[in-house]
């Protein structure tokens, strides 16, 4: 499965009927476009969305309207240990070239998805919930090292635990996420629970933040099936390639961090309801 690609399944009008319930709120209070259509696209698609490698470039496309639409509209509860804030060095890299794409609001607990069926995560993400009610309108959790040592058992109870929690909070957008790579290539264990998740969000109109496809492509689209999280493309890359630096990239090289924060820009604004020209 591609990143990128949209297959049509029933559930997805939730989604779209989330996004225009916040275009209609946006345009209300006067904002351009609003995250329901901001640039004329369908708020009620029915599509699962994925954001992986191939997306990256489309982050160039979003209109800024969108983006600003996203920070006055989203409020977004993501719980990681080090290799989630991969995702926020990335889009705190974004911002210090332009302030345009400071950070939408974030509320970060410590803590992942945890190991082998293990719910405590989601039970965390129940109690925040109830005690904000109406606050937070996106949820996304990320692995730390879950997955490669994970059974199909114990993947397939994190995907019963996120539906169940999307069927229980019908107004708030769940974001599923694959583990990071861990050098095992297509024959480890990792490949095979990753291909899980994915053929679950296909078949079941999810939404993923495909962690792991992002880390497995150079922008010229070269494969490296055989990487892991330290990235070493990205430093072969960056040695005849401009690319921007960070302070730290948890476990990895800034290049990954920078590639993930533009991933999940692109993520947010699918989510929110434009459609990119292809």
């Amino acid at each position: 499965m591609l990143g990128g690609t949209v297959r049509p399944t029933p559930n997805s009008k939730r989604i779209g009927a989330i996004s225009l319930l916040f275009g209609l709120f946006a345009l209300g209070c006067g904002d351009a476009g609003g995250p329901g259509d901001p640039n004329g696209g369908d708020s009620t698609r029915t599509d699962a969305v994925v954001s992986g490698h191939d997306i990256v470039s489309g982050f160039s496309q979003i209109p800024l309207a969108t983006i600003e639409s996203i920070r006055n509209n989203y409020r977004i509860y993501y719980g990681h240990t080090s290799h989630g804030s991969q995702i926020v060095t990335g889009m705190r890299m974004l911002e210090a070239e332009d302030a345009n794409y400071a950070l939408p609001d974030l509320h970060e607990p410590g803590g992942d998805l945890g190991h082998n069926g293990s719910t405590t995560w989601a039970t965390t993400t129940r109690t925040f919930l109830d005690a904000h009610p109406g606050e937070y309108n996106v949820v996304m959790w990320s692995w730390c090292g879950g997955v490669s040592d994970n059974t199909e058992e114990g993947i397939q109870t994190y995907l019963d635990t996120m539906n169940q929690l999307e069927e229980d909070y019908p107004n708030i957008i769940f974001i599923y996420m694959t583990g990071h790579l861990d050098g095992g290539g297509p024959n480890g264990n990792l490949y095979v629970r990753n291909n899980q998740i994915r053929d679950y969000v296909a078949a079941n109109n999810k939404i993923l933040f495909d962690f792991a496809d992002i880390e497995s492509y150079d922008p010229d689209g070269t494969y490296y099936p055989n990487g892991s999280d330290n990235c070493s493309w990205c430093s072969n890359w960056c040695s005849t390639h401009t690319c921007s630096t960070c302070g730290s990239c948890a476990h990895s090289h800034c290049f990954n961090c920078y590639q993930k924060g533009k991933a999940f820009w692109w993520l947010m604004a699918r989510i929110s309801g434009w459609e990119p020209d292809s």
